[in-house]
């Protein structure tokens, strides 16, 4: 179906698209996902959420139970032969052949590809190795290589040909911090690019950082999706008080009807203010007390704080 001028395009759009196993409640449960193109978009959610289950059904890797799944105007996965060929992936860890290098990896997975142009394949693994930061091992024998490394190599797989979609399952598992920033970038180049990117990810500083949109799941279910800084800024920030005096700190916001949240050494953080508030009031009553005020703000709400308060779930939500 033909967009309407003006109208935004979708990449991926599921609608009440379900999965559900023999005797369990449903892994996937009526999603109703819109992905639009150009995004970098972050899928987050705690362990048995249904991020993976989701990927494997846009991938046409497993079928669903009901609803239907779209992905590049497509459905899925009736029409995996049309639709696969433009999509990159990179999903649960790559599959890779141990005994070979990195680089005759890539040359078996190019060769796999029947649009692949022979003539060109060394050309098109060597600007992939290049791409992930392998051309210095690229000769080493997979098996031997760091699971960072590995990542890095499935990537490069899913970056072998032009991709009008990319769908990443957590990219920079097992990546020192440098090459975390390294993918971080590849992400960003992509989308200038006309790339659109689908980031399943646990680490939500990483998708506050490269997403420009996100869906957060729970117990199978779409909690909320949008821009990120429209999510961020649905939640409330938190009020921080840095004092040598925690404890007395600590009394007068309880007084006020505020919510002390943690003390660690001299920084008290609690639930903000209600809106009526004056935050000057709330600092001569600090004063007043004798807390001796050191620092004192609202801070901004994270993509952490909008996840927490939707799911309840801490930082650490691989899976």
């Amino acid at each position: 179906m033909a967009a309407s001028a003006g109208a935004a395009v979708s990449v991926i759009e599921t609608q009440e698209l379900t999965k559900r196993y023999r005797g369990g409640r449903p892994a996937v449960d009526r999603l109703s996902l819109t992905v639009p193109e150009g995004a970098v978009f972050g899928f987050l959610g705690p362990n048995g959420s249904g991020k993976t289950t989701t990927i494997r059904m846009l991938m046409g890797l497993i079928d669903p139970t009901g609803g239907t799944a779209r992905v590049l105007g497509h459905p899925m996965p009736r029409a995996a032969r049309t639709v696969l060929p433009q999509v990159g992936a990179l999903i649960e860890g790559p599959a890779l052949y141990g005994f070979l290098s990195g680089r005759d990896n890539l040359l078996r997975f190019d060769a796999a590809d029947p649009t692949a142009d022979p003539r060109t394949r060394r050309a098109r693994v060597a600007r992939a190795l290049d791409r992930v930061g392998l051309t210095p091992a690229a000769a080493k024998k997979a098996k031997a290589y760091s699971l960072g490394m590995k990542q890095r190599l499935g990537l490069a797989a899913a970056l072998l040909q032009p991709r009008r979609l990319l769908v990443l399952d957590e990219p920079t598992n097992g990546l020192d911090p440098q090459g975390m920033r390294e993918i971080r970038t590849l992400v960003r180049e992509l989308a200038s690019d006309g790339t659109t990117v689908f980031l399943s990810s646990h680490l939500l500083d990483e998708i506050e950082q490269v997403c420009t949109h996100a869906a957060v799941m729970a117990q199978g279910r779409l909690l909320t999706q949008g821009p990120v800084a429209e999510l961020a800024a649905g939640a409330r920030g938190r009020l921080t008080v840095t004092t040598p005096d925690p404890a007395d700190a600590r009394h007068v916001l309880k007084e006020h009807g505020i919510t002390v949240l943690a003390a660690e050494g001299e920084r008290v953080t609690a639930e903000p203010p209600p809106p009526e508030t004056d935050l000057a009031d709330l600092t001569a009553a600090l004063v007043a007390a004798g807390v001796r005020v050191r620092g004192f703000g609202v801070e901004r709400a994270s993509l952490e704080d909008a996840f927490v308060a939707l799911t309840g779930e801490g930082f650490d939500v691989a899976g």
